[in-house]
Order: structure tokens, then C-alpha cells, then sequence
């Protein structure tokens, strides 16, 4: 039988399972939605449960699907959406509340707090991170106090915390393996990124007790095997890395200076800074690549919160759309933006405003406007940010930034990625596969299983499926972006300070 790698790639809004062939090619895949919550202005839950069934649903479909191919799953590989928080007993493996999602706003109250008091120094130096509702720190320390009993027994030891790639891991292994990996360790506001390690004063500060924690791993690493009762046969599992570090691997980012950017819930842009970590000036996160043979290879990052999200509450809330793919269309039905700008500030701005109070707006409205224009500025939106996390990188890297690597659900629309290149003034890459996330999943068990020699074995699988060029002429791109700038000011500037008519039309 030919040797396949399964990887798991479980997102904000939906669990992806996929075969790969070790040369990266894909085998079968399968997928299932997950539903969001929404208890609270601000407040954003998934239920553990439903995620843990539909990766085992997923997984027995996949593997039954090789079995009749003559494929043999060699390894499992696993990627995650990151900060996301859960606390579960030990003794039973039930979580005793509703996964808090990295969007998750409840918390922005103890972070300015904490901030006031002067506290934002120490968490950046040793994270990495600013203090904000994002990572998992602050959520971790809402579940202790809210949930009856929770600290007791968190002191006790009876509690484990973990992020996503942790729950399944604990729940694939049958209890077994408490690990996590360091790429997701680092997004949790409690891992000092320089000496890798869970930091003492950090968990002081977040009233953390350290019983709680995994234990930290390569990103290539040995965590365990799968229960036998889950599967017909026991599988290792071989590799886990965060989502946006993953679909770094996958995107084969080995050099630094080199950026990718996944559009998916949300729009993440990484670039590799090497061994040496980068302090960012600019309102970028330093953190982690990735980490093998237990050295780290660093990272400034910056996120965008709303990106295929906005696409998804256009449909679902508006019902303006039937299908994100007729974006595309609507889009390239216009000759122009008619001047709409949107921005999708839902759960506050990420970088580099990091404006957790920060709410969405569309600019430039007229009895003119319909479905196509809103359709259009969403999906410009999302350029216009990206824009904003490459001048911030730019600043911060001081090395030119030669292309773009882009990956993701929204990377299939070839109007948004011409349109990126445009705004961005650099070449977009779009691969063969815009799975990156899983493919870097898949890459990192295959490394440790043997089944790939090492990281030139995934450069050189991966190729560019199309270029998009830039085309614009300068003196567009520079009008665009003014109108974007002045709608950004409208929305992070107190009512009071906001001036007058600043919205601009721009219609280009």
C-alpha cells in the first residue's frame, strides 16, 4: 500500500480533513461546518464537543476512503485555529465551558486594566505580544473566575487548559498526551518566547496556576498515538503547529524576508525574521515560525480579524449574496469602487490600530448604491488592510519585500488577488493548492515520520499556480488608499475628534 499523511486543519467555521500523498498531492478530502456563538456583544463561543465529533467524523471518513483506494495513512498532522481556549477535567475530558474564540472581545476590560497598571512592558518583552482580548491569557483567567469552582480545582490539578490542537490531542490519545507545540504556546500570552518556556511571572500576573499547562514540543515531534477504540488502526501523530504557522511551512516561507498571507475567518500575514527575533515598531507581533530540532525560527505577524468573515455575515446576515463565489462577479461587474468604503471593524481592528473598541462602518452611501458596490468594498477591504500590514512590515523588516505568498479560501478569487496586487504594488503567488494550512500540517508529520527528508523537500514541492502582477497606475493606488486612511480615522477616532467629511469618494 502507498503511504498517505492525514491532516487536520480545524478552523473557526469549519473542520477540514485532507490526504496528502508525500509529494503533497491531494488524496481525498472532507470537511463539515461549525457553528459559531454569539452569546454577547463582543462575545464569540464554539462547543468543544461539536468540534472533537466533527474531526472524528472526518477522520473515519478519510481513512475508509484510503482503505478503498489502497492508500495506508501513515501519520496524522494537525493545524489549528490559534488563542482559542478551552479548560476541561482531567478525570472525565469534559469541558466545563463553551471554547472562548480568539475573537472574543469579553475580556478587553482586565487587559486595559492590566495596561494601565503599567503591565503591557513585561508581556511584549517576553511574548512578543500586547496585552489584548486576542490571546489566550485573559480568557483563560475569565473561565477560573467565572465558572463555579473552576480555580479550586484548577490549584487542585484537576483542570487542563489547551488550545485547540491541545483538546484534540488529549482527546485522539485517549487522555494520554497533554502537549502542545510551541507555535501555539506562543500565542498564549504566558510563553516567554526567548527562553521558550512557560513564564512565572506572566502566570502571577493572569493568577494562572502553572498545573493547568501542556507540555511545550517541536512543531515535528513524537505526541503520541490515537486511542485504539477511535480508529481501525492506531495512527502516530506526528506534527501540530497554529494555523497561520502551518500555512508558513506549507507556503515553504524557510527564508527570511519571505511573507505569506491566508485569507480565510480572518487574514493573517507572516514573515520569516530567521533565528534572531525582530521587535516590532510598528504594532506587528514578534513570535514564532516554527521550531524544529528545538530551534526557533522567529516571525513578525500581523492579523486581520474580519476578512471571509465579512464575505459570510453579507450572506448569512444580509442575505445580499447566496455563495461567497459570486463575489468575483459582482465585484468585476463595476468599473469602479463609487467611492464605498467598508470597513469590517465587527470584534475591533487587529494590527497594526490594535483597537479593540474600534466598530464597523460602510462610508460614501448613496440611493445609487446596491448589492455589487457593498459586495465590492467588502472584498477591498480586506486588500486595503493587507496594504496596512505590509507598510508596517516593510518598516519594521528594513529588507524589500519582492512577492507576496497568499493562500486560503479567498485566494480562489482571482478578481481580490489582481486587485490585491494592484493596491499592494508587488506580485501575488497563488499555489497550486491554496490548502497551505494543511499542506504545512501534513509537511511537518511527514518530517517527523520520515516520509519527507527535510525542508527542501517541501520547497520544492510547492508551486505557483498563478502571478498576479500589479497594473494600477500609481496615482490611483495612492487615491484609493487616502479614502481608505480617512475611513479608517473615522472609525478609531473618539465621535468627538472624528472631522468632518473624511470619509471621502474616491471613485477610481
Amino acid at each position: 500500500m502507498m503511504d498517505c499523511i492525514l491532516a487536520i486543519d480545524q478552523g473557526t467555521t469549519c473542520t477540514r480533513t485532507i490526504l496528502f500523498n508525500p509529494q503533497g498531492g491531494i488524496v481525498a478530502t472532507a470537511q463539515r461546518d461549525v457553528t459559531q456563538h454569539f452569546p454577547a456583544d463582543g462575545w464569540v463561543e464554539n462547543d468543544p464537543e461539536e468540534i472533537w465529533q466533527s474531526v472524528v467524523d472526518l477522520c473515519r471518513e478519510l481513512l475508509s476512503i484510503a482503505a478503498a483506494r489502497g492508500w495506508r495513512v501513515a501519520t496524522i498532522g494537525i493545524a489549528n485555529q490559534r488563542e482559542t481556549t478551552i479548560i476541561w477535567e482531567r478525570a472525565t475530558g469534559r469541558p466545563i465551558a463553551p471554547a472562548i474564540v480568539w475573537q472574543d472581545r469579553r475580556t478587553a476590560r482586565r487587559c486595559r486594566t492590566l495596561i494601565d497598571a503599567g503591565q503591557n512592558p513585561l508581556v511584549q518583552n517576553r511574548t512578543g505580544l500586547p496585552l489584548d482580548p486576542y490571546f489566550s491569557a485573559s480568557k483563560i483567567a475569565w473561565l477560573l473566575d467565572n465558572v463555579p469552582f473552576a480555580r479550586e480545582a484548577a490549584r487542585k490539578g484537576d483542570l487542563a487548559f489547551g488550545t485547540i490542537d491541545c483538546f484534540l490531542l488529549w482527546r485522539l490519545t485517549g487522555g494520554a498526551v497533554h502537549a502542545t507545540d510551541a507555535t501555539n504556546a506562543a500565542r498564549t500570552m504566558l510563553f516567554d518566547i526567548h527562553r521558550q518556556r512557560w513564564d512565572e511571572e506572566l502566570l502571577d500576573l493572569f493568577d494562572i496556576p502553572a498545573a493547568l499547562l501542556p507540555d511545550v514540543r517541536d512543531n515535528a515531534a513524537d505526541f503520541g498515538q490515537t486511542a485504539q477504540r477511535l480508529f481501525p488502526n492506531v495512527l502516530t501523530i506526528g506534527g501540530m503547529a497554529g494555523d497561520q504557522q502551518a500555512a508558513t511551512v506549507g507556503q515553504a516561507c524557510f527564508s527570511p524576508g519571505m511573507v505569506k498571507s491566508t485569507y480565510g475567518t480572518g487574514c493573517f500575514m507572516v514573515m520569516n525574521t530567521g533565528t534572531t527575533p525582530v521587535v516590532s515598531r510598528h504594532h506587528l507581533l514578534t513570535t514564532l515560525a516554527y521550531r524544529l530540532e528545538g530551534v526557533p525560527t522567529y516571525a513578525l505577524e500581523g492579523g486581520i480579524f474580519v476578512a471571509g468573515a465579512t464575505i459570510q455575515w453579507l450572506r448569512d446576515s444580509l442575505h445580499l449574496i447566496q455563495s461567497a463565489g459570486q463575489t468575483e462577479e459582482l465585484a468585476a461587474s463595476l468599473g469602479s469602487n463609487a467611492g464605498i468604503y467598508f470597513v469590517p471593524a465587527f470584534t475591533g481592528l487587529g494590527a497594526p490600530y490594535w483597537d479593540p473598541d474600534a466598530r464597523g462602518a460602510i462610508f460614501g452611501l448613496t440611493r445609487t448604491t446596491g448589492i455589487a458596490e457593498i459586495v465590492r468594498a467588502a472584498l477591498e477591504a480586506v486588500c486595503y488592510q493587507t496594504n496596512d500590514l505590509l507598510t508596517a512590515m516593510l518598516a519594521d523588516a528594513a529588507q524589500p519585500i519582492t512577492e507576496l505568498r497568499v493562500d486560503g479560501g479567498m485566494a480562489g478569487n482571482s478578481w481580490l488577488m489582481q486587485f490585491l496586487a494592484d493596491l499592494l504594488g508587488i506580485p501575488v503567488a497563488r499555489p497550486s493548492a491554496i490548502e497551505s494550512t494543511a499542506i504545512g500540517a501534513a509537511c511537518l508529520a511527514g518530517l517527523q515520520s520520515g516520509l519527507l527528508g527535510g525542508l527542501e523537500d517541501i520547497a520544492a514541492a510547492r508551486h505557483a499556480e498563478h502571478v498576479f502582477h500589479p497594473l494600477l497606475p500609481a496615482n490611483r493606488r495612492a487615491a484609493l488608499l487616502d479614502g481608505w486612511k480617512a475611513a479608517i480615522r473615522r472609525v478609531t477616532l473618539p465621535p468627538a475628534r472624528r472631522p468632518r467629511n473624511s470619509g471621502g469618494r474616491v471613485p477610481l
